[in-house]
């Protein structure tokens, strides 16, 4: 099913696009993101936060993995990549309390976050990894 990410290496260029795309979508002032009743009750801002954490995680692991000469020892970066990533989460929940309109700091988003990125860690340890 992923075995395009075998055969493509295509280095960081992916996730660096993915990074900007998310510091955009983070940094967008709350006003602009409409406000459905049903959305909120499904948490879906925090499926949202799992979902972009997770794949800039996976994103940041395939550059790695797609650059590497190692063997089959991933799991020390890709845990430096989960760290960094649930890292640039809580930086920006701060600026988004500081800096942005209509936004705020959430505790929530700041798990959310983590959760996606130990998630896109264990994806691609099972993915990447030599067997």
């Amino acid at each position: 099913m992923f075995a395009f990410l075998i055969k493509y290496r295509p280095g960081y260029g992916p996730a660096i696009g993915w990074f900007t795309l998310c510091t955009v979508l983070l940094c967008l002032p709350g006003s602009r993101f409409p406000k459905f009743n049903w959305l909120s009750q499904i948490q879906f801002d925090k499926w949202v936060h799992i979902g972009l954490f997770s794949i800039l995680v996976v994103m940041l692991c395939w550059g790695y993995w797609s650059r590497s000469k190692i063997g089959s020892r991933f799991s020390t970066p890709f845990a430096l990549f989960a760290g960094l990533v649930t890292a640039y989460g809580i930086g920006m929940e701060y600026v988004q309390d500081g800096l942005i309109p209509n936004r705020s700091f959430d505790l929530g988003d700041i798990w959310a976050d983590a959760a996606g990125a130990v998630m896109g860690g264990w994806f691609s340890l099972w993915r990447f990894r030599k067997k």
